[in-house]
């Protein structure tokens, strides 16, 4: 992925004018184009099926649906579009329900504009924006309840046998939460042959970035 060659498509939900307006402002820069805007979490599932966006900022108090529900409408139809959550308040247990529930991360509505430039940028290269203790945070929350979600079906056993040894391995490590860089000098390896091998990760899971690709795994009960 070349992100100084790409253009990432960005649509904003959030239920108040002044906020949206702003946040087009912030992203009015090379590289970034805004597609649309959504007044309400139905809205911006609606919008999110019709214009196809790389990022979709999310916000999470809003009428007739939340954000969160939103969330996983989206993720459940469109599960390689990256969502960031947009709050106020710096909350964990919220952040793990968000990230299991398919979010890529979060946003504080207190971020400069080089905080959400970089988020946008990160996601939709398939990065993460969330740290190793809440990782494994939501890995032990996925594996204690993995007995109510069931066995893989055939489709999920056939994208996870369609990676590489050398991609497990990496995967294994992202569950972790270790960074490009760690799993680099875990494994021997560039941080670039790191990168790629994520890369190849996230498109043979058909996830939207690393974070849901540990969560796929792990919800799968592929790593342990």
């Amino acid at each position: 992925m070349d992100g100084t060659l790409r253009q990432i498509k960005v649509l904003i939900v959030d239920d108040h004018a002044m906020v949206r307006e702003g946040l087009r402002a912030m992203l009015s820069t090379e590289g970034i184009l805004v597609v649309g805007e959504a007044a309400s979490g139905r809205e911006g599932i609606e919008m999110t099926r019709q214009l196809s966006p790389d990022v979709v900022l999310m916000d999470v108090r809003m009428p007739e649906v939340s954000g969160l529900t939103a969330l996983e409408i989206i993720k459940t139809d469109m599960p390689q579009t990256a969502v960031l959550m947009v709050t106020t308040y710096e909350n964990p247990e919220y952040l793990m329900k968000a990230v299991i529930g398919g979010a890529a991360g979060y946003l504080l509505k207190s971020a400069t504009r080089g905080d959400l430039l970089d988020a946008i940028r990160t996601v939709a290269d398939g990065g993460s924006l969330i740290n190793r203790e809440l990782m494994r945070e939501v890995v032990s929350r996925l594996e204690q309840g993995r007995s109510l979600i069931g066995t893989a079906d055939n489709e999920a056993r056939a994208r996870f046998e369609d990676l590489t040894e050398r991609e497990v391995a990496v995967l294994r490590l992202v569950v972790e939460g270790l960074s490009n860089r760690d799993i680099a000098e875990v494994l021997c390896l560039s941080p670039n042959t790191v990168k790629t091998h994520v890369e190849h990760v996230i498109q043979k899971l058909q996830v939207s970035d690393r974070t849901q690709a540990a969560v796929w795994v792990v919800r799968q009960g592929f790593v342990h």
